[in-house]
């Protein structure tokens, strides 16, 4: 079975009943960029605007953005996931196109046709994390917006606790491959194949894809009364995740290296 494979089938499991199948509640349908932008990077309105939501299946972000008037794909490796999406979009009497891909091929979308592609933690799930910067770096119009958020390599390396309650590296930092398994699955998907992306990958194929990376914030995970093996304890010690702005840079610049710019909103 390919590694693919098995993350469908991991996250079709998870779709049933898990954290990662949160539903959009009618309190955050209320306000949905509230919900979806508590650091203020998105416009003050999407109202027609083209939003894709990678890899975001689980009827919680394609159904704030449906609300807030954007125009709305979702796409999932997951089936069971984007039906989650597609019932609650009939529910809700919103709009919401949903497809059945990886996020490092998709050639059913045609070439800018994006203006913001918002993707939460899931480029742990495949190997090659250019091909993923490339098609978001195509689909997305000249001074996209791209929101994601990415496991950090540092969490990634954690193996286990020791006696004196202390997390220990015990992955290298430039392992290749699928990640072993560990004792310490704080911040891991049961059944699912993930896979370490150092700095460079995240952030320096971020920009050698033809984006400029506009903020950068470290969500907060730690929890000071949690106890040893809580991930909230883990949270103390090590980031778990971290979040990206970036915007596409215009085409006429993109393969330029010095002529990198800031396009404002």
């Amino acid at each position: 079975m390919s590694y693919f494979d098995q993350n469908r089938a991991a996250w079709n499991r998870l779709a049933n009943g898990s954290q990662f199948a949160k539903l959009a509640s009618d309190a955050e349908c209320q306000a949905p960029l509230a919900t979806l932008d508590s650091r203020g990077w998105l416009p003050t309105s999407v109202a027609g605007l083209d939003v894709l939501c990678l890899a975001s299946g689980g009827g919680w972000q394609s159904i704030l953005y449906a609300v807030a008037g954007a125009n709305v794909t979702v796409v999932d490796l997951s089936p069971e996931m984007l039906l989650l999406d597609q019932q609650e979009a009939d529910k809700r009497g919103v709009a919401v196109r949903t497809i059945e891909a990886s996020m490092d091929s998709l050639p059913m979308l045609g070439d800018s046709s994006f203006d913001i592609v918002h993707q939460p933690v899931s480029t742990c799930y495949v190997r090659d994390l250019s091909r993923v910067y490339r098609e978001i770096a195509r689909l997305l119009r000249d001074g996209g917006l791209y929101i994601s958020q990415h496991k950090q390599p540092t969490s990634l390396q954690i193996s286990h606790r020791d006696e004196q309650d202390r997390y220990t590296i015990g992955v290298e930092y430039y392992h290749e491959g699928p990640l072993p398994r560990v004792d310490d699955d704080s911040y891991r998907e049961p059944g699912a194949v993930e896979f370490i992306h150092r700095w460079d990958d995240l952030i320096g194929e971020l920009c050698r894809s033809g984006f400029v990376l506009e903020d950068l914030r470290e969500p907060f995970r730690a929890d000071h009364n949690a106890p040893p093996g809580h991930f909230g304890h883990r949270g103390r010690f090590i980031a778990p995740y971290v979040r990206f702005k970036a915007r596409r840079i215009a085409r006429e610049h993109s393969s330029k290296s010095e002529s990198r710019i800031w396009i404002p909103d």
